[in-house]
């Protein structure tokens, strides 16, 4: 990577061990750290998918965030989208993991070839060839 990205979604699981094994399982995601506390959940983790890195760790209930999954919230309040290559390969191994999903592989009308799934916690990632053009500046 050149430069590293500027923005970092942070995506808050339940079971962080198994959620990030199974994003390493279903999207290729690499651990770059994973640091625990003393029983075992995760304060901090990294992973990385292609260039860029999301940030994770277990949910609490108390604390300054108190943040819910999607699937205890009962709603999704944002997404994320990563642009890739091979969207029809990367489908198959989504569903190969047992993803949710939302949209299967289609082809839309402003020229990319995507799908979009929900990992076990209801967290709704969408995969596709459409990569918005960067300013020259």
């Amino acid at each position: 990577m050149s430069s590293p990205p500027n923005i970092y979604p942070v995506l808050q699981y339940r079971d962080a061990p198994a959620a990030m094994a199974w994003l390493e399982r279903a999207f290729g995601c690499r651990i770059l750290s994973d640091h625990r506390d003393d029983a075992g959940a995760v304060v901090h983790a990294e992973l990385m998918l292609g260039n860029g890195i999301i940030m994770t760790g277990s949910c609490k209930d108390d604390g300054p965030f108190m943040l819910k999954t999607p699937r205890e919230a009962g709603v999704s309040t944002q997404s994320i989208y990563v642009v890739v290559a091979e969207v029809d390969a990367l489908f198959e191994r989504a569903k190969a993991a047992g993803a949710e999903i939302v949209w299967g592989i289609r082809d839309t009308d402003y020229g990319s070839r995507d799908f979009s799934v929900r990992d076990p916690e209801g967290h709704l990632w969408s995969f596709g060839t459409y990569a918005p053009t960067l300013p020259a500046d």
